[in-house]
């Protein structure tokens, strides 16, 4: 785990369970697991979905710290230094 991520200050919004990927709603199509952004709190959908919108909200915006939004899980995910923190 890396604990000398220097975007965690970016963190601004608490992960939270989700209802749902807002791209893929509003696609209609389906997600596998969710993900929030911490900077802006974007819920996107995880690489393993067909639309992989958490990703491209990364590379879109340059949030750098997401979080799984599942229910029970708690970890967090740096883009830019690929790793958890």
């Amino acid at each position: 785990m890396n604990k000398m991520c220097q975007h965690l200050d970016q963190v601004l919004v608490a992960a939270t369970p989700a209802t749902g990927c807002e791209e893929c709603l509003r696609l209609g199509m389906r997600w596998v697991h969710l993900r929030r952004c911490l900077n802006c709190g974007h819920v996107g959908c995880c690489d393993a979905s067909d639309g992989q919108h958490a990703t491209k909200h990364f590379q879109k915006s340059g949030h750098a710290v997401m979080a799984s939004a599942e229910p029970g899980e708690s970890w967090r995910w740096c883009y830019i230094d690929h790793d958890f923190v």
